[in-house]
């Protein structure tokens, strides 16, 4: 079970520290010490995970069991990794045996079982690069990406939003009848085209906050289980 950390942590380090640093922006010195004094950062530390990140989707899995027998999973913005940690374990990917297909713009360390793309996932080029990395069909795509932002909220949402789009119909385009869409969104309103579109190709679409998403974060994730398949796909187009 994937519990949120009380009392703090087991890491030796005291929660409630202060960032000193008078040369720093206040902005800068406020985010450095909310960071250090983040429970889910020290965990991750003490678990081996890249980045905190790895909690929301181990929540996410404890309710809606995604994971649960995936074989071959693709993680979209993938950087730093820890998302892709947690599939090359549950899916036995090995070096030899590549089961997990990671892409980011960003620079990433390799990891154990998994082939990384730097890449942008926008790139004309990526979808059938992804696929021939995870080698066979996916029943899982995962995509924590979000555009980079500009301090315009409403900018910020519309960017990302677009990120969220492509990827759902890319997810709609590789995966395995009965697999899973995981992706990334803002608070503020997912478009209806959307989620009409995830409805037509998935048994079931819902929103999900994990309790590792900082309370004051506007992120979201948007969650389709049990794809439909593309035979039920073609059938609902026939006139």
């Amino acid at each position: 079970m994937t519990k949120a950390p009380i009392a703090g942590n087991r890491t030796g380090r005291k929660l409630g520290q202060r960032v000193k640093n008078k040369k720093m922006k206040a902005s800068s010195r406020q985010w450095l010490q909310r960071h250090i004094n983040d429970p889910y950062v020290q965990r991750a530390q003490l678990e081996g995970y890249r980045a905190r990140a790895a909690f929301k989707l181990l929540e996410i899995d404890e309710k809606h069991h995604i994971l649960r027998g995936a074989k071959r999973i693709i993680d979209l913005g993938a950087a730093p990794g820890s998302w892709s940690q947690i599939a090359a374990k549950v899916t036995g990917s090995t070096d030899e045996d590549i089961r997990v297909a990671a892409i980011d713009f960003l620079e990433m360390t390799q990891l154990p079982g998994v082939k990384i793309l730097q890449l942008d996932f926008l790139d004309p080029s990526a979808p059938e690069k992804l696929l021939e990395a995870v080698g066979g069909t996916p029943d899982l795509v995962i995509s924590d990406m979000a555009a980079p932002t500009t301090g315009h909220h409403r900018t910020d949402h519309l960017r990302t939003m677009h990120l969220c789009e492509v990827a759902a119909h890319f997810a709609v385009e590789v995966l395995g009848e009965g697999g899973h869409f995981l992706t990334k969104s803002f608070q503020g309103g997912t478009e209806r085209e959307l989620l009409a579109m995830l409805k037509q190709h998935f048994r079931q679409v819902v929103h999900v906050k994990p309790n590792s998403s900082r309370a004051e974060s506007v992120e979201m994730f948007l969650l389709a289980k049990g794809f439909k398949g593309r035979k039920a796909e073609a059938e609902a187009e026939q006139p």
